[in-house]
């Protein structure tokens, strides 16, 4: 036994050695910016033991590494109030980058003495020496940057406008890689990220204006991260990824997160990072993409159009051959991302419709205010509403969005400013006609408007301290959670199967002997048997194994 636990060792140690110095720097970066075990075992391809690991023999790792040691040293050494700015700059850096907007040094200085600003007032500090004299020079900027490793930020002397000379150029060169790979529009694909606040309501809302004056995170500005996408021909509607801030939410308590109608991924800020999606595009979208070409008789092979968004890595272009990956022109995504030219802004404005009919259907049938449905809206809920708002968009919608980009796929007769997308006008004015049914609502079409475009408002600072402190409660409520998760808590047995089919059957019953249409009724009655007949398979399944085990007890020889 001995010499068995010393081979053990020995090879936990090879294990620890074959991680580099940069990488163990990377985890030490990461866990003071507040990130879990788990969230940077993710990040970095590692196991949470291997990363535990590293994390006990900090204090030596701080004497072995040169670049985080000396940090570490000056962080301490450092004012503990321009630390905690530092930490809110480099999320809010980071929510700016991931929502493609241009940033330049004059913009970072200004943000960074901002937040210092509000956590003074906040916290009723005075002035100390140091902060007295920060001024967010150059020269900080520099160390800052250092600090927290942001190499690949592209910080401009000023910030850059939308860029028409190349967005009237790229179509041309698109249709030459086009023609040159002979791809079809069915082999053709474009995927976008987007922000959502899933709970949010109108601002002139009491509930909006209950819940800015409560202390604490607000569950209006809890924003989830989604790539959608889809093919110029509009009938591969990819399924959409969703990035959230916690890993096993309450509300999706033992639920098997690959049977969710979107791909379930966290992190602690809720961003698409590069990992993630280089995990999307092998896991998920080169099988999915597969999977349509064989059903459709075409060759494997296709054509991936991304922007420039630093969560896109250049490197995915070499992971399969038969996917080519093209990057537009910087700052051309307002101009021709297919998936920017309406699929989006329809798909929220459907959301928050959806939303909002729940409420009202909450209230008239059940008697349910507003006030304790909001309360209600769990995150299971919204992936609901995702998963059919994303249904709603039709392969005329997502076909039309690409009308900018590849020109050559339309008829000339068909208009390049007319995208065939749902008027959203008129989505609003539904919601709005919603919303007032509701007691004591009373929302305009400007107030849905703003609802809307809030959610690619940037953070404020009051939102990055509130976000930070959500984070790092949430990932202790997560660990917590993800422990207590049973297999056995959630499972359908036989006698919950026989509640359900006798519950069923009386529903059919009372259908079928008080409705004079019996078409009707009749018509009810097989559909709703050939729905849940994956059940019944499952019932039979479940009987048959139960009377197998039965029979082997009886032949089990006695002891």
């Amino acid at each position: 036994m001995p010499p068995k636990q010393d081979s053990n060792n020995k090879v936990k140690k090879r294990v620890r050695k074959s991680i580099t110095m940069e990488v163990k720097s990377k985890i030490l970066k990461l866990k003071d910016r507040g990130y879990s075990t788990s969230s940077i075992g993710r990040e970095l391809n590692l196991s949470r033991t291997t990363v535990q690991t590293i994390l006990k023999d900090k204090e030596k790792l701080l004497t072995a590494l040169p670049s985080v040691s000396s940090n570490s040293t000056i962080i301490r050494k450092r004012n503990a109030l321009i630390y905690e700015m530092e930490k809110l700059l480099y999320n809010w850096i980071q929510d700016q980058t991931q929502r493609r907007v241009p940033l330049s040094l004059a913009i970072i200085q200004n943000k960074a003495l901002s937040i210092i600003n509000t956590l003074q007032n906040k916290r009723g500090e005075n002035n100390s020496d140091e902060t007295k004299c920060f001024s967010a020079s150059r020269g900080w900027f520099m160390r800052f940057k250092t600090r927290y490793s942001l190499h690949n930020i592209r910080v401009q002397g000023e910030a850059a406008s939308a860029d028409h000379v190349a967005a009237q150029s790229f179509p041309g060169i698109l249709k030459e890689i086009i023609e040159s790979g002979d791809y079809s529009p069915k082999q053709i694909f474009n995927v976008d990220e987007t922000g959502l606040f899933w709970k949010k309501m109108p601002s002139r809302t009491f509930i909006s204006q209950e819940e800015k004056s409560m202390p604490g995170f607000k569950a209006a500005k809890d924003r989830l991260t989604l790539l959608l996408g889809s093919n110029v021909e509009g009938d591969l509607k990819l399924k959409p990824l969703l990035v959230y801030r916690s890993e096993n939410p309450r509300a999706l308590k033992n639920y098997v997160k690959s049977t969710l109608p979107v791909i379930w991924k966290a992190n602690p800020k809720a961003w698409v990072t590069s990992i993630l999606f280089e995990e999307w595009f092998t896991k998920h979208f080169i099988p999915e993409v597969k999977q349509y070409c064989s059903n459709n008789n075409l060759t494997y092979k296709a054509l991936l159009i991304l922007d420039n968004a630093p969560g896109h890595p250049v490197r995915i272009a070499d992971i399969d051959p038969q996917i080519k990956v093209v990057f537009l022109p910087p700052n051309t995504t307002s101009l021709l991302q297919p998936m920017d030219q309406g699929v989006i802004a329809s798909f929220k404005a459907y959301y928050l419709r959806r939303t909002f009919s729940q409420a009202v259907k909450a209230n008239e049938n059940d008697g349910m205010e507003l006030r304790d449905f909001w309360k209600s809206y769990n995150i299971l809920q919204c992936v609901k509403n995702i998963a059919t708002s994303w249904d709603e968009v039709t392969p005329n919608n997502l076909k039309g969005v690409w009308k900018k980009l590849c020109p050559f796929f339309f008829e000339p007769s068909e208009s390049s400013t007319s995208t065939d997308q749902p008027n959203v006008d008129e989505i609003t004015t539904d919601i709005v006609h919603l919303a007032n049914r509701l007691p004591d609502i009373a929302v305009t079409t400007d107030d849905i408007d703003d609802l809307l475009s809030s959610h690619s408002q940037e953070l404020t600072d009051e939102d990055l301290i509130e976000l930070e402190a959500q984070v790092q409660k949430e990932a202790l409520e997560s660990q917590e959670i993800a422990s207590s998760i049973s297999d056995s808590e959630k499972e359908l047995t036989l006698k919950k199967l026989s509640v359900a089919f006798a519950n069923l059957k009386n529903a059919m019953k009372i259908f079928e002997e008080n409705d004079p249409n019996f078409e009707r009724s009749f018509n009810v009655n097989n559909k709703i048997c050939a729905t849940y007949h994956c059940y019944q398979d499952l019932y039979d399944s479940k009987k048959k194994e139960a009377k197998q085990s039965r029979i082997d007890s009886f032949f089990k020889p006695k002891v």
